[in-house]
């Protein structure tokens, strides 16, 4: 399937964003149709009144559908849902806008597991005003662990630099308490796994921060370095990631050092995201080990900017391309690696295995 067949969803994320605003921005550019399928599920009216709060915007003409089935290449698809009872202002945080945010999260989440979509990109969502009976996750990365199968790691990726996080939305007082050497060990597999089907990376070198200052000095400000990630780093290490640390995330960013690895894995959140969004502004977040392919904008809702034209599309665009080339490359790399010790050879119309095959000494 050529990349511009693939048919990828995209999300409207909270009404009182900036999610429509960057949507719109982004396929005021016609050439947006010729990398994919795009196919939108949200608000038509929310739509309508963001195209108004945009300067010399492009009109984007949807074509209207009512599945991913029904989607036209060469067009901007709209699937409209998440409108009920929606009041649209802008800047403002409301169970409305939530609730439509969630609405078409579900939608194209549906059309992603049946196979109909390639990959989702999600415009961001308001936690708090998400949350609801039906929707009780911290974030984009925990409802897309719930529907897939996998192992989830957020990673924000860009043409710089890669990080990968062992802890995600949980509160800074409970990090320490929830860094074990079994989860290190599992997030650097994971890592390293998705480097390679997923980046193209041969075999990757990883990073891995420190999570006290100073890398602990000695045990002088604490023994999780000497107890838990040195020791995850050399297991991993045994088993073949090739994985170096623990660096003092300081250091590591303000030298450069970076530079030096595939990826970097960080301790928690913060640590990891500060460093990656100052270097990258327009980056992606990647939901990686999982069983489908979803990427995102790596910014929020930004509600002090929602419905003022101010806002750059720029990593919307980047997390688009992103979507395209990840499930180029995982299908690139299922192929590589399916029955690797299986080879045929075609004879008289049917696959052959080399189990079937006769050898014969050659003649001297």
């Amino acid at each position: 399937m050529s990349e511009y067949r693939l048919k990828i969803g995209i999300t409207q994320g909270d009404t009182n964003g900036i999610g429509w605003e960057v949507i719109l921005k982004t396929f005021a550019d016609s050439r947006m149709v010729e990398l994919c399928t795009p196919i939108i599920y949200g608000s038509e009216a929310a739509a309508n009144f963001y195209r108004k709060t945009i300067a010399d915007l492009e009109q984007v003409q949807f074509n209207i559908c009512h599945s991913a089935r029904e989607a036209k290449r060469g067009r901007v698809n709209l699937i409209p849902c998440g409108a009920d009872g929606l009041v649209i202002e802008p800047g403002k945080s409301s169970p409305e806008a939530g609730k439509a945010a969630v609405a078409a999260l579900k939608a194209a989440m549906a059309d992603l597991k049946s196979g109909d979509l390639a990959a989702v990109v999600t415009a961001p969502i308001s936690k708090e005003s998400a949350q609801s009976q039906e929707w009780h996750y911290t974030g984009h990365t925990e409802f897309f662990a719930a529907q897939s199968e996998g192992e989830p790691m957020m990673i924000m990726c860009s043409d710089r630099l890669r990080v990968g996080l062992v802890t995600i939305h949980i509160p800074v007082a409970e990090v320490s308490a929830n860094i074990t050497k079994e989860k290190i060990v599992a997030s650097l597999a994971t890592l390293r796994q998705t480097l390679k089907q997923d980046f193209g990376v041969v075999e990757p070198r990883i990073a891995v921060l420190a999570l006290n200052p100073h890398a602990g000095d000695g045990g002088l400000l604490g023994t999780q370095e000497q107890e838990i990630i040195k020791p995850a780093i050399v297991e991993a290490f045994e088993s073949g990631v090739l994985a170096f640390g623990p660096f003092p995330a300081d250091g590591l960013f303000a030298n450069g050092g970076y530079a030096k690895y595939d990826a970097v894995l960080a301790m928690y959140h913060d640590q990891g995201l500060t460093p990656f969004k100052t270097i990258s502004p327009d980056g992606v977040n990647f939901t990686a080990g999982l069983s489908v392919v979803r990427t995102s904008p790596d910014h929020g809702v930004a509600y002090d900017i929602a419905g003022k034209d101010k806002a750059d599309a720029q990593s919307m665009r980047n997390a688009i391309y992103e979507a395209i080339d990840i499930v180029g490359r995982r299908r690139a790399w299922q192929e590589w690696t399916a029955n690797p010790l299986q080879h045929f050879e075609r004879e008289k119309g049917r696959d052959v295995s080399v189990k079937e095959l006769k050898f014969t000494e050659p003649e001297e």
